[in-house]
């Protein structure tokens, strides 16, 4: 399976200038954990994530106002809609990240996370919806081999 296969097209879209508050709150309306960051004085496109936004956070008081151009990942890997799902997870685990920008044509096609490979590499492999059938707590089942602990 190729990452065009998979990957998450693109959803979310902010500017350095936008908030961390504002992004957060566009990522949550859309259900995604990164948004893609256009700076226009940068090298081509950054991404914030979840854990940007986390770690931004845990520094303390007002960091909801804080920009997003200080807390971005400008550096940020591309992912080829034709790489197979084996290079991205190898250029993520090699990077310590869990998102790739997908770039077609010198465009942003989308984002792929871990999650979107987990999620077909279990459905090539015919696992999806066993340990999440009753997402509700409701007949939900886990494989037999997996460690189910209570909060």
């Amino acid at each position: 399976m190729l990452v065009q296969d998979a990957m998450t097209p693109l959803e979310v879209e902010v500017g350095v200038a936008h908030t961390l508050r504002q992004a957060a709150q566009l990522m949550a309306a859309r259900g995604v954990g990164s948004a893609i960051v256009n700076d226009p004085d940068g090298a081509g496109p950054g991404i914030i994530t979840e854990r940007d936004i986390l770690q931004a956070f845990a520094k303390g008081p007002g960091a909801g106002e804080s920009r997003v151009g200080e807390y971005l990942t400008a550096s940020a890997v591309y992912a080829e809609p034709d790489w197979s799902l084996d290079h991205a997870a190898a250029a993520m685990i090699d990077g310590g990240f869990r998102h790739l920008v997908v770039m077609r044509g010198g465009s942003v096609a989308g984002v792929i996370s871990v999650r979107d490979i987990v999620r077909a590499w279990a459905g090539e492999r015919g696992l999806l919806g066993r340990a999440s059938a009753g997402a509700s707590g409701e007949g939900a089942t886990a494989p037999e081999d997996a460690i189910v602990g209570t909060a």
